[in-house]
């Protein structure tokens, strides 16, 4: 998927979550061994000098997973019918050159991104440490790390899922937020601004099933963000409008950031949960109803996964944006189904929300002075 000459024909990058689609694939073939999914029936290693424990899955195996077709196909298309060319990798090329990104201006994550190896992750926040940018138009992102083995043909996570009905081990070491040893002991928020444990998932036999259809209640309304939408965010005495009101946008996974409400109502995050202290929230979505035992997902509910018992906020799928010390900016927006309502042109706020976002974030600001554009 790489172009020959990064950078040649754009300066954005869409990085397709190659690990995360392998960690669902449960396709088979004859003849071929199956190596399972991450969720179906999984191999559990205990691990030794040279691999870690852990489930592992081949990344040699047919495809049979639809989000090439959910969320990849119509954002494309998008992207090609509005004019923003893209250059395209795999996780496996982010983890393996820690000089792709020096080529590009931003990042793009798109719809469902939950396995990142630790390469990947120190690439990502070197490039916007140095003043890349980040769109994280994707949710439950960074969730589990993988480690990637056998030549980087296959990988290695040591997740919470079970085998028929038992469960291998806990704690599952390869959670990014919880603390080592029982964890990595980075929270993914600290990146992405948001993280998983404080938004939830809404079960469905198809998408995007029976779910709530209220979109995010517009905070910030004169950011440039918001620039062209008509969107009020209620400082005017109205009522606050809601960004992708009537659309699937809020799931089927949406993350969140721990906050708190000051006194005009505003929600700010609390930072508490490793959330950058800039991170600027500018669409927020309280999760209910919500059902907080995670391994016994309750239908009709929004099921939340376990977090610090000393966050006391609601879960609420959260969007917004931070600006790291070396100048990059991270935008997120805090849901896996973006990319399908903005494909599909189902809210026209949220196509100039995005074109807003690609516009701004395409081109990196001089270093000397650069400006925030978090506020």
């Amino acid at each position: 998927m790489r172009p020959r000459v990064p950078g040649s024909r754009s300066r954005i990058l869409y990085k397709k979550s190659t690990f995360t689609r392998h960690a669902y694939n449960r396709s088979d073939r004859p003849g071929l061994e199956r190596a399972v999914s991450l969720y179906d029936h999984p191999v559990h290693r205990v691990g030794n000098g040279d691999e870690p424990r852990g489930h592992k899955v081949s990344l040699h195996r047919p495809g049979g997973v639809i989000d090439l077709a959910y969320w990849d196909a119509p954002f494309i298309a998008w992207l090609e019918r509005h004019g923003y060319p893209v250059e395209y990798c795999t996780d496996l090329d982010l983890h393996e050159d820690p000089g792709l990104l020096a080529s590009y201006d931003l990042l793009l994550s798109v719809g469902h991104d939950e396995y990142w190896s630790a390469a990947m992750r120190t690439h990502a926040e070197r490039f916007v440490a140095d003043g890349g940018n980040i769109a994280f138009l994707s949710a439950n992102t960074c969730w589990w790390r993988v480690h990637p083995t056998d030549g980087n043909t296959a990988f290695v996570s040591d997740t919470d899922h079970h085998v028929g009905d038992e469960y291998p081990h806990l704690p599952a070491t390869d959670q990014w937020w919880v603390p080592a040893p029982d964890g990595v002991g980075n929270p993914e928020n600290t990146l992405t601004g948001v993280s998983f444990r404080n938004g939830g998932m809404w079960p469905a036999t198809e998408w995007p099933g029976d779910r709530p259809r209220v979109g995010y209640t517009v905070q910030h309304a004169d950011h440039w963000i918001y620039e062209g939408t008509g969107l009020r965010d209620g400082s005017d005495g109205g009522t606050a409008d809601r960004l992708g009101a009537g659309t699937p946008l809020i799931g089927y996974e949406c993350d969140g950031a721990a906050f708190s409400c000051d006194a005009d109502g505003i929600a700010r995050a609390t930072g508490e949960d490793g959330t950058p202290k800039s991170f600027l929230i500018l669409g927020i979505h309280v999760l209910e109803p919500v059902h907080e035992d995670f391994h016994h997902f309750k239908w009709g509910h929004w099921n939340g996964p376990a977090r610090e018992p000393t966050i006391s906020s609601p879960r609420a799928a959260t969007m917004g944006l931070h600006t790291a010390d070396g100048g990059g900016t991270v935008f997120t927006a805090g849901t896996t189904d973006w990319p399908v309502v903005c494909g599909h042109e189902q809210d026209p706020a949220v196509g100039r929300v995005t074109r807003n976002l690609l516009d701004r974030l395409r081109h990196r600001s001089p270093r000397p002075g650069r400006a925030r554009p978090d506020r």
